[in-house]
Formats: structure tokens, C-alpha cells, sequence
């Protein structure tokens, strides 16, 4: 039998979010065709995940070795992707749309001379060679409903257009290892060193994003901002400007060319609402804004907002939740 075979993505946590998202849409596809899902884990073993791989449905898990690649090689991953989708017969290789996952099938794309299409948000089988896709275009301000002629179907999830869904009823999930090894130019691009981001909650992941624009006024005017998100276990977000101006780094830029987020809540503090933010902060459940202009873009984006001074509320938000 055919299989879906999806790319798993996973950190000291388990399985990320961007995966489990993917995940939910390759599991839609193999539902469509009748195929079985089937999940990769390179330099990462499976054991530890396998209970949550279960309830997404998952049949299989690879558990890949790249002999002699200790780190992210992405020529090298892709190469062992293929490799395993042809002795599995897959169908359909998918991934979430991590920068890791869309690095590795472009590769994996160039090297089969299959088409890889990107920001999926849904997928259905509709002939031995076709498969009909859902993406977003133009930061998602576009929905494109399409086909896919290909031999075996490259796709990556967009991680803000997706909500992770397990299966409706959990499989037994076999844990199956394979190694190969990896020739000396698919290693031409490789990890060398990598620091594990210390603390904080990873703003794409976020349930609750704290925001902060131009209106914050300077590098310093953040420290109001950053103990609001620590008291509401959330992650700090800001505006291309900010990282303009060198205030914050460009990692915690939300927006179209910045970070997509789908938080909870996002309490925007002195952002106006430029195009390219919005984009970024769309998929966000509620949105609060906090500006002392009632017109600007973000305010008619809000959920609720407040009109006022950020440096008077904000002290005062915090001082109410530390009082409770």
C-alpha cells in the first residue's frame, strides 16, 4: 500500500507545532486515497514522541540516521526523504512550513525535478497523478485553490493557516529504523554550531503575543512591554520599524516578511497597522489594540482597543495583575 509520508520536526518539548499541523493535512490526504501515514525523524529518535505520533494517525515512524551528519544538513536530509519515499511507494512527501521544512523539500524538489508547492493549507488526491491543493498567497490575503500534476505530490503546511486536529482514533505506531549514508557533497551545506534560545516562549507558537511598535518610543520603553509578557507567559512581538531602528532584534518582528503568528490574544502597544504587520498577526483570534490615534489601521483590525497612552496603561495592566 501507498503511503503519505510527512517530515516531523521535533525539540526538547516533543513534537513541534508546525509538524503537528502538517501532520493534520497529510493525514487528510492519505484519508483522500486511501493511503496510510507514515512520519520521518532525522537525528531524532521517535520512542519518546511515538504516544502523540499515534494520535495523529501515524502508522510508521522513520527513524532516520545520516551516517557521518551530526547536525542540520538539508541536502542530506532531503536526499534520505527520497530515498525512504521510494521504498515506501509514497504518494505525497509533506512538511511543515518551518524554514527547516521548506528548505529540505526545495532540495528535494531540485533533486527529483518534482514541482514543491508551499503554503498548503489543505490537499486531496484526485487521480493517480493529481492531487487538488489549498494555499495562501500574498500572506494569506489570497486563498488559491489548485492542481498538483506530479508523480509524487512536495508540499510544505503554512503554519498560520492549519489547526492541529489528531486523528479521531488513535493507531498503534511502529517504530522502524533506517540509516544511509551521505555523500561528501550533500554535506557542502551544513550546521556547525547552534544555541538553544534561552527562555521565553517562541512567538510563531505563542498563545498569547505581546506587541510593541514605533509608539513604545525607544529600546528602553520596552521593559514595561517584556514584564507584561513574562506575568502573561507570552512572547514579545514587534513592528518592522523596531528592528529598524535596532530597538529589537529582526526574530521578533511579526508581519508578511517577519514571523506569521497565531496566538490566543495579541495586545498591539503603540502599532499603527501597516499592511505588511497586519499580514502577519491575521490569523490571531483576538486582537487588543493599545494607540493614542482611534484611526489607525490596527485599531480598526482590533477586536477591542483602547485609546490612550501606552506608557499609562501598560504600568497599569501590570500592577493589576500583580495585585491578583
Amino acid at each position: 500500500m501507498t503511503s503519505v509520508l510527512c517530515l516531523v520536526e521535533t525539540d526538547d518539548d516533543g513534537i513541534v507545532e508546525a509538524s503537528r499541523r502538517a501532520l493534520t493535512v497529510a493525514r487528510r490526504l492519505a484519508d483522500s486515497d486511501g493511503s496510510t501515514l507514515g512520519a520521518a525523524l532525522v537525528s531524532s529518535r521517535p520512542e519518546a514522541v511515538v504516544g502523540e505520533l499515534g494520535a495523529y494517525g501515524v502508522a510508521d515512524a522513520h527513524a532516520i540516521t545520516l551516517n557521518g551528519v551530526t547536525a542540520f544538513a538539508p541536502m542530506a536530509w532531503a536526499r534520505a526523504l527520497l530515498e525512504l519515499a521510494a521504498s515506501t511507494e509514497a504518494s505525497a512527501v509533506v512538511a511543515g512550513g518551518t524554514d527547516r521544512g521548506n528548505e529540505v523539500l526545495a532540495y528535494a524538489g531540485a533533486f527529483s525535478a518534482e514541482p514543491m508547492v508551499a503554503n498548503c493549507v489543505d490537499a486531496a488526491r484526485t487521480s493517480t497523478e493529481t492531487v487538488a491543493v489549498t494555499r495562501q498567497r500574498w500572506a494569506g490575503s489570497l486563498i488559491e485553490e489548485s492542481v498538483l500534476t506530479a508523480s509524487r505530490a512536495l508540499f510544505t503546511v503554512a503554519f498560520d493557516g492549519v489547526t492541529a486536529e489528531p486523528a479521531p482514533g488513535s493507531v498503534a505506531t511502529n517504530v522502524l529504523d533506517v540509516a544511509y549514508d551521505v555523500d561528501l557533497v550533500d554535506r557542502a551545506v551544513e550546521v556547525a554550531e547552534w544555541t538553544r534560545r534561552s527562555g521565553g516562549v517562541a512567538l510563531a507558537e505563542a498563545r498569547v503575543v505581546v506587541g510593541g511598535g514605533r509608539g513604545v518610543g525607544s529600546a528602553e520603553g520596552f521593559a514595561p512591554i517584556d514584564e507584561l509578557a513574562e506575568l502573561l507567559g507570552a512572547a514579545v512581538g514587534v513592528s518592522r520599524v523596531v528592528t529598524s531602528l535596532g530597538w529589537r532584534p529582526h526574530a521578533q518582528q511579526v508581519g508578511q516578511t517577519g514571523t506569521r503568528i497565531t496566538p490566543e490574544l495579541y495586545l498591539a502597544c503603540g502599532i499603527s497597522g501597516a499592511t505588511q504587520h497586519l499580514a502577519g498577526c491575521q490569523s490571531a483570534k483576538y486582537v487588543v489594540a493599545i494607540n493614542t490615534d482611534a484611526d489607525a489601521p490596527i485599531v480598526a483590525r482590533a477586536d477591542y482597543a483602547v485609546i490612550g497612552d501606552l506608557n499609562e496603561i501598560i504600568p497599569a495592566l501590570v500592577e493589576a495583575i500583580r495585585s491578583r
